[in-house]
């Protein structure tokens, strides 16, 4: 018997290997013809059969150099280079400038593509696989929204009263673990753009279920119960029947209350469900699906910016100090918290370049994924039609060639820097059409957030380190000790 299980072992091995290298074969023949066409397929390895290099990609994420797997990879065949992560073969750029071509060429050459993970969790009416004319239209009405006048000076009061209400709570008598608080900050904005939900049990059911969907974003893609992904997905439909049940309930107010007068397209948007519900083909599911992936960048990436913004001045004492005497002054120079305009916030140089630091050291979105819907060549290099490619944006934003020692928190630099925030080697919101259209409510909520922060308190943070997978975080949530400040 013992012979007869060894041979079953010895022929199961044997077909792996001779399908793994027919595979191989398979591929090594396409490769040949089009390199023969156009230029060369990037030279790398993809690693073991199903994991490819995943379990490599993954351990950089927890050590603290989180260029770890693309430096190795860099220094062994070039700045673009093949590999296969997450359940996908993938080639990765870790150049500006073919970065650029990847993220300013949106449909006619590039489409999205992202791991299996986040295409299961997002479902198959996600904005982010939407491409061509649906997605330009919504994102121009996002857009157009996000810059009223009407909404920007609404919303600029919402954020202050929620950081102020926050702040308030805040005690010298025990530790503030700050990845924490700021949560309370950002979601209750967010919820408030998205569906005009004020603080009640919605709000807190969607802040528990949130916190279960996120966590499975970057994870193996097996969906069965027990696992991470299958979690996330039960989480996602207990947040679906809530915006579902708002949606429906704001469109009957819209159809009861309908004006014959005036067309619905006339009157003024009051959150996201409105400019939605423009769109009278949508079905109801595929518009709470469209909510539930808006919280994403709103809630996961911003709350980690406020904490690694506090973390880097924490370690940076000149920069604090220009930070609070730059504040100081705005805060001289207004009487009362009313009177503050969203311009007002966004007009503090320092605070921007603090910002725009932040967001480079942190790479809070390390990377955006494209898929090749033909064969194109770029700077030599040939990624050819139907193959992922991964545009790094931690590696432009920690290389040397490209920021003067990159691993140090430095506002300055940014006074010197052409053009600023418009520089290739500076993406932290994406590109081309597909830019963040909520750039500048992001970059509101943080100088808000910094300004009542530093004219609030003095802070002593705690030894804590920074995580990198599967999004960036702190170990420890960020613990620091707050004095209140005294002003004269």
């Amino acid at each position: 018997m013992g012979w007869i299980i060894g041979l079953c072992s010895f022929m199961s091995i044997f077909l792996v290997s001779w399908w793994f290298l027919c595979v191989k074969k398979k591929e090594n023949k396409v490769m040949m013809k089009n390199m023969k066409k156009k230029g060369k397929v990037p030279k790398g390895n993809k690693g073991w059969p199903l994991l490819g290099e995943t379990l490599d990609f993954i351990a950089c994420g927890y050590t603290s150099n989180p260029l770890s797997f693309m430096e190795k990879r860099k220094s062994l065949y070039g700045n673009v280079f093949k590999t296969s992560i997450l359940g996908s073969g993938v080639i990765v750029s870790t150049d500006p400038e073919i970065n650029k071509v990847i993220l300013q060429n949106q449909g006619n050459i590039f489409i999205p593509a992202y791991p299996k993970s986040i295409r299961e969790l997002m479902g198959e009416n996600s904005i982010l696989q939407m491409n061509g004319n649906m997605h330009r239209k919504l994102h121009s009405l996002l857009g157009g929204f996000l810059r009223s006048p009407q909404f920007k000076a609404r919303i600029t009061k919402d954020i202050q009263q929620s950081v102020e209400q926050c702040l308030a709570t805040w005690t010298h008598h025990q530790p503030v673990y700050v990845q924490d608080q700021v949560k309370k900050i950002t979601f209750t904005i967010l919820v408030k753009v998205l569906m005009s939900i004020d603080p009640g049990e919605d709000l807190s059911t969607l802040k528990r279920e949130f916190e279960e969907f996120i966590k499975g974003l970057i994870c193996l893609p097996i969906k069965f119960p027990g696992t991470r992904l299958y979690k996330s997905l039960k989480a996602k439909e207990k947040m679906m029947k809530i915006v579902q049940r708002i949606i429906e309930e704001r469109n009957d107010n819209n159809n009861n209350n309908y004006n014959k007068k005036k067309k619905m397209k006339d009157c003024v948007a009051n959150d996201v469900v409105d400019i939605l519900l423009e769109d009278n083909k949508s079905e109801l599911r595929k518009k709470s699906e469209n909510i539930i992936e808006m919280m994403i960048p709103g809630e996961e990436t911003l709350p980690t910016a406020m904490t690694m913004a506090v973390k880097y001045l924490s370690d940076s004492p000149l920069a604090l100090s220009k930070l609070v005497e730059e504040n100081m002054e705005l805060k001289r120079n207004k009487n009362c918290s009313d009177d503050y305009a969203w311009s007002d916030y966004l007009s503090m140089q320092f605070t921007q370049n603090v910002i725009n630091e932040t967001l480079r050291m942190s790479n809070i979105v390390n990377a955006i994924w494209r898929k090749s819907i033909k064969d194109v060549d770029i700077k030599g290099y040939l990624i050819p039609k139907d193959w992922c490619v991964v545009a790094s944006l931690t590696s432009v934003h920690l290389d040397g060639i490209n920021y003067e020692k990159p691993f140090e928190f430095d506002p300055w630099r940014w006074e010197k820097i052409e053009g600023g925030t418009r520089n290739n080697c500076f993406t932290p919101f994406g590109g081309g059409q597909r830019l963040c259209p909520g750039i500048e409510l992001s970059r509101l909520e943080l100088s808000i957030f910094l300004h009542h922060l530093v004219t609030t308190y003095r802070w002593v943070a705690e030894k804590d380190e920074i995580i990198y997978f599967p999004t960036v975080k702190m170990k420890r949530k960020l613990p620091i000790s707050v004095t209140p400040l005294t002003l004269d």
